[in-house]
């Protein structure tokens, strides 16, 4: 009877190996740091558009200029600008890793002088924003941030 369990113990051994293999060469790689440092400006009434410019530098000496829009719908008027954005990247393997879209969500109230601050995601890359501005802006929306490279 114990000689009939070998084999089966044997491969479940094989495959829960091979499962942990490449989640921790994948958390090992992810340990690049990279910031974003940009400027947007941005507009809503119900539909929210916002754009700019950015440059993402990493830890590892790589950087390059990146194209940023953002669209939304929600409750929202007004309009407002950010002169010293700073985002965080977290989970990045490569530069390449902080392009395309990141699911956002926003809640926002600010006269004149604001500040603002998000959390944003794409896969396993997550997205710090913080930044200062002038303005006005009130209102709640969802929708998409994308960051693309500059040409």
């Amino acid at each position: 009877m114990k000689n009939r369990y070998l084999p089966m113990f044997g491969l479940l051994t094989v495959f829960a190996a091979g499962a942990l293999i490449p989640q921790n060469a994948s958390a090992a790689g992810a340990n690049l740091d990279c910031k974003m440092q940009f400027k947007t400006t941005s507009w809503s009434i119900i539909y929210k558009h916002m754009e700019g410019t950015g440059k993402v530098t990493c830890s590892n000496g790589t950087s390059m200029p990146v194209k940023i829009d953002a669209q939304g719908v929600g409750l929202t008027a007004g309009r407002s600008r950010v002169d010293h954005g700073v985002g965080t990247f977290t989970d990045v393997h490569a530069i390449n890793d902080v392009l395309g879209s990141y699911a956002q969500g926003e809640a926002n109230a600010g006269l004149v002088k604001s500040g603002s601050a998000q959390i944003l995601t794409k896969g396993t890359v997550s997205l710090a924003l913080t930044g200062t501005g002038r303005g006005v802006d009130l209102g709640i929306s969802v929708g998409k941030f994308t960051i693309r490279r500059a040409r």
